[in-house]
């Protein structure tokens, strides 16, 4: 434990951030870094407690008060050391993550939690900057070959612990460029793609190859997969955003949420936002552009909050977010006991920059101009009522509050339902589950073929960037274990050599 008496001593202090005014100007990352003295006095409110909750917390397991330990020493190649055992990419994860680490804190309980999340990428910047962060090489190759399909946080992960076993990996992404929601999903404001480059070009350093523009189903025959490789990955993610099928639903100027966002990354990369892959199944044919509209995000969650983000450095004249929910309460709830991660009302930076957000909103209809453009939205008040646990279980509209807004961009943000099943995954004759993803156990990740693997949002459907390396550190152990008999790689579980032994 670094300082006895830290926690006492030191509250719980964020980096700053450049000015709104200043950060709607361009797309770069805008959380500046913390001075020495300061991270030193973040790391010493660590607890160092006999039961470290932050470590369940974390779905890969950090061991976070020893991280906070040595960052308070200053002993950086150690504090580098003890996070990357247990997190392939925390320069990820220290930028996008939700810290659900943070709410299982046990300072949190009648303190502001330690800034776990920001040490995190503290860590990993100045490991990168002191040169500890370099290329690791097997020393042997097992002479197995690993496809991974799907180049997102998942796919990664598992082929980085897969390479480390000695396997040889062969990444296939679809798009221009590996990275997958990383690179086409999140705004650069919260995470330059310079970063997911640094990464890529160490893990082609280590013998990692990346095919792209390889769309396994597509121009890239599923059978020659089959024949070629010893093992598949399946870590395509989930592709399929969820619809609001009501009347005016083909209006111009409706879009989900990933068009919008993805074109915008494209044009800061310099390529054309509009060509996509003609198979993908939310191909825009028009470019999507927020500037001098009234824009209205319709979904609450952080893809909402990214094209909230994007509107306003678009120019939005003005921007509304709508969250079918009533608006979650501030603070814990019975239904949200300490250590869980709590669903509370949370300010985002890019609500910060401007938005009006209203909750317990229904739209019924998009209304058009008689020229097949969007106009207005039908909107509707929702009353809910609690169930016998206390959360909102059912609603109403409230009679009398049915109304119009002006409105000429709307943006749907409602999540994702499951991966694309046309193309890999009937070619394949993979069997879903009954939410439609791939079917997959926890225990062996393995699907109803034996040398197919699942892992990721394509496995367990939509979830976090951290929960998807995770996933596919979990998954690389036991397709190790299916390749070799046993295996050395770091896993939650203790032992998955019986999972395969048949």
């Amino acid at each position: 434990m670094g300082k006895i008496t830290g926690f006492l001593e030191f509250t719980r202090e964020l980096p700053g951030k450049r000015a709104v005014k200043d950060r709607l100007r361009d797309y770069n990352e805008f959380v500046e870094k913390y001075s020495g003295d300061k991270l030193n006095k973040q790391a010493a409110r660590c607890m160092n407690c006999g039961i470290p909750f932050c470590h369940n917390g974390c779905p890969l397991g950090n061991v976070i008060p020893e991280f906070n330990d040595a960052v308070y020493k200053k002993d950086w190649k150690e504090a580098y050391s003890i996070l990357s055992s247990t997190n392939n990419f925390p320069e990820f994860t220290g930028r996008i993550c939700p810290a659900p680490c943070e709410s299982a804190c046990v300072l949190g309980i009648n303190q502001p939690p330690v800034a776990i999340e920001e040490i995190e990428k503290h860590i990993i910047e100045i490991a990168f900057d002191k040169g500890f962060v370099t290329a690791y090489k097997p020393a042997l190759r097992t002479g197995k070959k690993v496809a991974v399909v799907g180049s997102g946080p998942a796919g990664l992960a598992a082929a980085a612990q897969l390479n480390a076993a000695g396997h040889t990996v062969i990444v296939y992404e679809r798009d221009d460029k590996p990275g997958g929601l990383l690179r086409y999903g999140i705004p650069d404001f919260k995470l330059e793609k310079w970063v997911i480059d640094r990464r890529i070009k160490l893990m082609e350093e280590e013998g990692i190859v990346f095919k792209c523009n390889a769309y396994a189903g597509v121009n890239v025959e599923v059978n020659d997969l089959l024949r070629e490789y010893d093992a598949i990955v399946l870590a395509g993610g989930s592709t399929i955003p969820r619809d609001l099928n009501i009347p005016g639903r083909d209006l111009k100027g409706v879009h989900f949420a990933m068009q919008f966002l993805k074109q915008q990354n494209k044009r800061i990369a310099g390529l054309n936002p509009l060509v996509w892959d003609e198979t993908e199944s939310n191909i825009c044919e028009n470019e999507i552009n927020a500037h001098n509209k009234n824009v209205v995000v319709i979904g609450g969650g952080d893809t909402g909050s990214d094209c909230v983000g994007t509107s306003n450095r678009q120019g939005a004249k003005t921007v509304t977010q709508f969250e079918l929910m009533p608006q979650p309460p501030k603070e814990r709830t019975s239904y949200m006991p300490w250590p869980q991660y709590p669903m509370l009302y949370k300010n985002t930076s890019s609500h910060e920059e401007g938005c009006e957000r209203e909750f317990a909103i229904a739209t019924k209809e998009f209304l058009g101009d008689g020229k097949g453009n969007l106009r207005a939205l039908k909107i509707v008040n929702l009353e809910w009522t609690a169930g016998e646990d206390g959360r909102p279980a059912r609603f109403a509209e409230i009679p009398g509050t049915e109304r119009e807004i002006p409105c000429t961009l709307v943006l749907l943000a409602m999540g994702f339902m499951h991966p694309q099943h046309e193309g890999m995954i009937k070619q394949m004759d993979i069997e879903l589950d009954e939410r439609k993803n791939v079917k997959a156990d926890d225990e062996s990740y393995q699907s109803n073929i034996a040398k197919i693997f699942a892992a990721g949002d394509m496995r367990r459907g939509q979830s976090l960037v951290v929960w998807a390396i995770s996933e596919g550190r979990e998954c690389a152990a036991r397709v190790d274990a299916f390749l070799s008999g046993s295996s050395l790689l770091e896993c939650r579980e203790e032992n998955i050599v019986a999972k395969f032994s048949a």
